[in-house]
């Protein structure tokens, strides 16, 4: 009997991922993220919020800062991030908050600088040479220039440079600094507004139609790349799913600065939407990455989760970032890793298959769980240990991983700001039958907060049902607004769309209706375009229908367009690339 007893553990801890072998990570990156810290932001209950982020890769690890969060964490392979707390204080209306917002992070030298924003400027600027010890003091006590939204560049020459700017009156500034006093090297001067009447994506509004507000240009950060300067910035709007990052590309810091058409980051479908105000960085194998604000946006303006993507730049120095199943599992850095192998060939098995619960709290059902869309979600009527969901994935499919969302509902009315010590515990569990049950990760003494937890197997399985058994929640109800469930199915691939059009308007060229015959076999659809044939770098993920209203587009340039179809068990082919004047 021990002998048997030993021999399933054995085995079933072999089944288990470890973060040394796992290869892959998914979209919202699962840190714990801080409830938001200002009372009046959680007048529709308390919820998780950051956004803003900036990633610097310092002496060979990875330093996250977002918005506040009283800290900031560091990782040394892209996936476990490590929490500090650091209380950056910045003075608001004559009351102390413990926050960073819109964090600007710099490198001189062989020190880090960190600085908030702030209109009123008396922020101190902060500098270590050791932030995984938290060792930090003052490099200027008071940096009386100030500025929303700010970020710091240094040169390949050591000039240091600082941009700002969030408004949707003014522009994005820029100006050279002195590296040992950090007062500014002449004027600060403007370095590009937004130009909503040739590019269609900077529009306002969830669907691109600027009904009330001018779009907004904030989060500028730089990049260097050929002897060329990337300057990135976001727009529209925070709360949109057209949120995206744009580039400007200059001969100097300071510009002047010629747009390139199509964003640098751009997600507008999918489960996790939303790509704008981020920041671009190299990992320890030299490969460009981009992290940016995504979207939840649903008990508050500012409900905001961290996405990271594969970037780079093509021959003709044109700077560009994947977000093609941006929210799918991919390749975490690695010496082969780039936009060409960026993610293994799973996909999404559950889309809106059936789901039993254990119970469902009001209109929050049961299939919110499986609708791809992080906005709606499952609730049980408690947090108790015991309560469950299942999804059903149809068939018996390879199972390669998952990704468990939870969701906000009754948080704690005492979770303000950032809250230390808190975990979730729970058992997933796969079968063939639905009836006779086997565990395939058993987080019950998980003493960490993953709000977004993602469990890669070390080895497949083969299952055609998952559950999810809830044991602890950190507070709340247990909520889920997505169990993903990532693999292969063994049917069918879709095959090829046909009958895909394009039709821009001579009204507006900014826009475009696009219509394509469904496909019998297929969940979704990617639609990829750009400005020359082989450059097709933006991406729309579509669900359940056969049409899109295009807003996007530069109306000065002539487009390409090409669409593929997605299920449970792959891809079709690409479709002839159009080209639409």
């Amino acid at each position: 009997m021990k002998k048997l007893v030993l021999s399933l553990l054995v085995f079933f801890t072999y089944l288990l991922p470890s973060a040394a072998q796992q290869k892959t990570y998914c979209n919202p990156i699962n840190i714990d993220y801080g409830y938001t810290p200002i009372p009046n932001f959680a007048e529709w209950g308390r919820h998780r919020a950051t956004a803003d982020p900036v990633i610097v890769n310092y002496k060979g690890d990875y330093f996250l800062f977002s918005t506040n969060q009283w800290g900031y964490w560091w990782s040394d392979d892209m996936l476990k991030w490590n929490f500090i707390s650091k209380k950056f204080l910045r003075p608001w209306n004559g009351t102390v908050y413990d926050e960073l917002c819109a964090p600007a992070v710099g490198i001189i030298g062989d020190s880090m600088i960190v600085f908030g924003s702030t209109y009123t400027g008396k922020f101190t600027i902060w500098m270590s040479i050791n932030p995984k010890a938290n060792e930090w003091k003052p490099l200027v006590d008071s940096f009386d220039l100030g500025g929303w939204d700010p970020a710091f560049f240094t040169d390949d020459d050591g000039k240091l440079y600082m941009y700002n700017g969030s408004s949707n009156r003014y522009p994005l500034y820029g100006v050279e600094l002195n590296r040992k006093t950090m007062q500014p090297v002449g004027t600060r001067k403007e370095m590009y507004f937004l130009e909503q009447d040739r590019y269609g994506w900077q529009r306002f509004g969830e669907h691109m139609d600027n009904t009330f507000l001018d779009p907004f240009i904030e989060g500028a950060t730089m990049n260097k790349h050929n002897g060329k300067y990337y300057l990135q910035y976001g727009a529209p709007g925070t709360e949109f799913s057209g949120y995206a990052d744009g580039v400007v590309v200059g001969e100097s810091p300071l510009g002047p600065f010629t747009p390139q058409s199509d964003p640098l980051s751009y997600k507008p479908g999918g489960f996790s939407r939303g790509a704008g105000h981020g920041s671009t960085f190299h990992d320890k194998y030299d490969n460009w990455w981009h992290v940016s604000t995504s979207i939840v946006c649903v008990k508050n303006t500012f409900e905001r989760r961290i996405g990271i993507w594969p970037a780079a730049f093509d021959k003709d120095d044109v700077m560009y970032c994947n977000t093609a199943f941006g929210d799918y599992p991919t390749y975490l850095p690695n010496a082969e890793s780039g936009v060409v192998r960026d993610r293994p060939d799973w996909m999404l098995l559950n889309y809106k298959k059936p789901v039993l619960v254990s119970s469902a709290l009001g209109s929050y059902n049961a299939n919110n769980a499986v609708d791809e869309n992080i906005k709606t979600y499952w609730s049980a009527a408690s947090a108790k240990q015991g309560e469950w969901i299942q999804t059903d994935l149809g068939n018996i499919s390879t199972v390669q991983a998952i990704q468990i969302n939870y969701a906000d509902q009754d948080v704690d009315s005492n979770r303000l700001g950032k809250y230390e010590g808190q975990y979730h515990q729970y058992r997933l569990y796969y079968s063939f039958d639905g009836k006779k049950w086997a565990i395939l990760t058993d987080k019950s003494n998980n003493k960490t907060d993953v709000p977004h937890d993602y469990i890669e197997l070390a080895n497949p399985v083969q299952a055609r049902f998952i559950k999810l058994e809830n044991i602890h929640m950190p507070t709340g109800k247990f909520a889920i607004s997505g169990l993903r469930v990532f693999g292969n199915g063994h049917g069918a691939k879709p095959t090829a769309v046909e009958n895909f059009i394009v039709l821009r308007t001579e009204k507006d060229k900014r826009s475009a209706y696009i219509k394509w015959k469904p496909v019998d076999n297929a969940f979704a659809y990617n639609i990829y375009y750009g400005t020359a044939p082989g450059k097709l770098y933006s991406c729309i993920m579509v669900h359940d229908f056969n049409e899109y209203w295009s807003k996007e587009m530069d109306n000065r340039k002539v487009y390409y367009f090409s669409i593929e179809a997605i299920n449970e068990n792959g891809v079709s082919p690409k479709s002839e690339v159009k080209k639409v004047d």
